[in-house]
């Protein structure tokens, strides 16, 4: 499917609890219009991956369920919108999470580089719960599947490349719960920043990945 051409210099940010499919649908929306997807979750797993001082940092705090801290994570994004891929358009994947994060990314922009689109993924949270536990992530190529509903043909083997298929460690229920918690403390408030600016728009989540980017994309126009 194809997006519409107004899509391609949509600046969009991607709002949504843990296990909403925020990342899914913004990878299929870069792909189909050619923006560029940034991810602050995979950002940050990579930098732990690598072991940089980023990503110790952020481990400790990414291992407990817990946020990572405004300063750490608002200078990472401002470094990487500046980039040549994200010069005109980009959807932003878990950031802001924090007000002053949202504030802070609107003092960064310019007129003419400001947020056009706040897309909400609304889901239940008993739905999140069980995505995020059967949750199943592909340790070489990112690939995402869960245990019930997008099984791997070969169970731990990813079927797009045969790399290992892992639970992140955030995904255990314990971290869940902590996750949920801090999303309905700290990230929920955003909604209410974004409608007052007229920028919200809101998408039940809660369906097939399908019809939710038909939908995603007209509401990108």
């Amino acid at each position: 499917m194809s997006a519409p051409s107004k899509a391609t210099n949509a600046r969009a940010v991607f709002l949504g609890a843990p296990g909403a499919g925020k990342g899914t649908q913004a990878k299929q929306a870069s792909a189909s219009a050619q923006l560029a997807h940034i991810s602050t979750g995979d950002m940050l797993r990579h930098e732990v991956t690598l072991g940089t001082a980023l990503g110790l940092q952020a481990k400790s705090f990414m291992d407990a369920g817990k946020l990572v801290p405004d300063a750490v994570i608002i200078g990472m994004v401002q470094e990487r919108i500046r980039k040549p891929d994200a010069k005109s358009a980009w959807i932003l994947d878990g950031f802001p999470r924090t007000l002053p994060q949202a504030e802070a990314l609107d003092k960064s922009l310019s007129a003419a580089s400001a947020v056009t689109h706040v897309i909400y993924f609304a889901v239940p949270e008993q739905v999140l719960f069980g995505r995020l536990t059967g949750r199943r992530t592909c340790s070489k190529c990112g690939a995402i599947w869960h245990v019930e509903t997008k099984p791997t043909k070969l169970a731990g083997v990813c079927d797009l490349c045969g790399g290992s298929t892992v639970q992140r460690s955030d995904d255990h229920p314990e971290k869940i719960s902590k996750r949920l918690e801090e999303y309905r403390t700290l990230t929920a408030p955003l909604l209410a920043y974004y409608k007052n600016r007229k920028l919200l728009r809101e998408i039940d989540a809660n369906r097939s990945p399908a019809v939710v980017f038909k939908e995603l994309l007209e509401l990108m126009q």
